[in-house]
């Protein structure tokens, strides 16, 4: 596969290493219902090419990715549903969950290479790799709480990847760090000023590892942490979107969009 887009995800292939691209500049690379479908296709796929080894997921233009978009959503922000109605925003919220699901499960080497800012949804993303490359441009931030919003579905990851004291100055402050502050977090394990050099460099070092081994030993890593990351996607789903219809939700994102501070920031 060479070149293929799709729902703003660009994949490459060559040899036994696949190139993901989330291709949205514009958006800053923002996690859409369509791109965070194409991720989960794209997954599914990888992980039955027994002659895949290695899936590099990046992002174009001047950010690794914004964060989830909220366009599904808007009309939602700060509205009660009647009482009695199902929520259909819960089942959207719950596949980016299951994304990160996927992409921790994925049964082949993924390195994320960072350049730009990996907020949110991002950083969720970022969470889910074997390995961390960034540049020194690149952001890390979990910004929902200062907006007014739950950061539902990374919460899970951001803790298992980082432990729980990190994970809570991140995800409770929204703070944002410098690739040298995420490398000495443990987010990152190399800073570097050639991101594609090093991805390469570092592919070359894991070929030394068997194929099989690595995804049986990927496969009881994810053991570890996957009946509780499930459990909790369906009811971090339901916090965010009993949140997101709520006021401080509306205040929060109304004041980012007219950068002003928030009612409880002034």
């Amino acid at each position: 596969m060479d070149g293929t887009l799709t729902g703003k995800l660009l994949i490459n292939r060559t040899g036994e290493v696949e190139s993901w691209t989330l291709s949205d500049p514009a958006t800053r690379n923002a996690l859409t219902d369509e791109l965070v479908a194409a991720l989960r296709h794209a997954c599914e796929r990888a992980a039955a090419d027994p002659g895949l080894r290695f899936v590099v997921l990046q992002g174009s233009g001047s950010a690794f990715c914004a964060g989830g978009s909220l366009g599904g959503f808007t009309a939602s922000i700060g509205q009660a549903l009647p009482v009695g109605q199902a929520d259909p925003l819960i089942a959207m919220n719950a596949g980016f969950g299951a994304l990160l699901e996927a992409l921790c499960a994925l049964p082949k080497m993924l390195l994320v290479a960072v350049d730009g800012p990996a907020m949110g949804g991002g950083l969720g993303l970022v969470c889910c790799a074997d390995f961390v490359l960034a540049a020194p441009t690149a952001v890390f931030a979990a910004p929902e709480v200062t907006l007014g919003v739950v950061p539902a579905q990374i919460a899970a990851f951001v803790h298992r990847r980082l432990g729980d004291r990190a994970a809570r100055r991140l995800l409770l402050t929204g703070e944002k760090l410098s690739a040298d502050q995420a490398l000495a977090l443990g987010l990152a394990d190399e800073v570097v000023a050639d991101l594609q050099a090093a991805v390469a460099q570092r592919i070359g070092i894991l070929r030394r590892a068997a194929p099989g081994a690595v995804a049986h030993t990927k496969a009881l890593l994810c053991m570890l942490n996957t009946a509780a990351a499930h459990d909790l996607s369906a009811k971090a789903a339901i916090k965010f979107v009993a949140n997101l219809r709520s006021p401080e939700a509306a205040e929060g994102l109304s004041a980012f969009a007219g950068k002003r501070k928030p009612g409880w920031a002034a």
